[in-house]
């Protein structure tokens, strides 16, 4: 469907006959002599040009109000997807992270290596969800508010390094923080997923009081921690098998998940990892169909790009008005 955005600028369509019939133009002036005694103005050249720039003046005039319009193609209506939930995303930076413990395509990346491909590829398929980041470690750092634009939440966690909030962790500042940017939000869907690898030993806040809070707001957290159970590390009589996740506090976000109505995930490998975030991928599912919107195609470039055509012709047109030729 076409239509006009703003068809009241019509009004402005009899301005230039207005100006010219009430504004008094000014009086021409009388030549004193010509440059050469035998050069005299043509009184017959030009005269088609002459009659034609008129018409150019107002079919641009035409053209430029038809531009200030607004000429719009509506589109049909789209159902466009918005769930309504806000999902705030909290990644562990302290200095464990860096443990590369994890295997990826059958690389060994470290654990934060893992969390960025897989965490990415979840952010990617959460379209229609407003999600924000919270990055922590000594400290907790909101990175990124919440919003729609997915690739901007994605590019900030691939931007992200190990040790950039301190190699502690602050697991009760992180909650606090999302708690306070989710409660301030209409909407009663508000979740909050948590990845940690260590235990709350940094910060001003205690997780399971963070949790009451988060459960008071409705704020429900997925907890998912990550690292791997086995890992052989070299030593003074040769390599040995240990517990790299022997600082992991399952039990406490075991219980931050059953208290705020979440779930608590191990995630031992990369595989156990993208499990997780397809689980909460189910978990919080999408709805299929949101609001309808109309695309808008604007169309004022045209008449605006004819106007200047039509202008640029009548310029031309006055000029070759005026030709001199010399007299016979």
């Amino acid at each position: 469907m076409f239509e006009f955005a703003w068809p009241w600028v019509a009004v402005l369509l009899p301005l230039p006959w207005l100006l010219r019939r009430f504004v008094r133009a000014a009086a021409p002036v009388q030549a004193l002599h010509l440059p050469q005694p035998g050069v005299q103005l043509s009184r017959t050249a030009g005269q088609a040009t002459r009659g034609m720039m008129p018409w150019l003046l107002a079919l641009a005039w035409l053209c430029l109000l038809a531009a200030a319009a607004r000429p719009q193609w509506i589109g049909p209506p789209q159902a466009q997807q918005r769930s309504g939930r806000a999902l705030m995303m909290a990644v562990d930076l302290s200095g464990s992270m860096q443990t590369d413990d994890m295997e990826l395509a059958g690389h060994r990346v470290s654990r934060f290596g893992a969390v960025e491909a897989i965490a990415g590829d979840f952010i990617s398929r959460r379209s229609g969800d407003e999600l924000g980041l919270i990055l922590f470690g000594s400290q907790a750092f909101l990175v990124t508010p919440l919003t729609y634009d997915l690739g901007a939440v994605r590019a900030q966690l691939q931007g992200a390094a190990v040790g950039l909030a301190g190699t502690e962790t602050a697991i009760g500042d992180a909650i606090a923080v999302a708690v306070k940017r989710l409660a301030a939000l209409p909407e009663p869907a508000r979740v909050l997923v948590l990845l940690t690898d260590g235990v709350n030993n940094a910060g001003s806040i205690e997780p399971r009081d963070a949790a009451r809070a988060a459960k008071a707001a409705g704020v429900r957290i997925y907890t998912i921690g990550i690292g791997a159970t086995r890992m052989r590390v070299p030593g003074f009589f040769g390599s040995q098998l240990v517990n790299p996740s022997a600082d992991l506090d399952a039990d406490m976000l075991t219980a931050i998940a059953k208290q705020t109505g979440g779930r608590f995930f191990r995630a031992t490998d990369s595989d156990e990892l993208a499990d997780a975030y397809r689980a909460i991928d189910a978990l919080e599912p999408m709805p299929q169909h949101g609001p309808a919107l109309r695309p808008r195609h604007e169309w004022f470039r045209w008449p605006l790009g004819a106007a200047v055509i039509l202008l640029l012709l009548a310029m031309a047109s006055r000029r070759d008005a005026r030709p001199l030729e010399s007299a016979a």
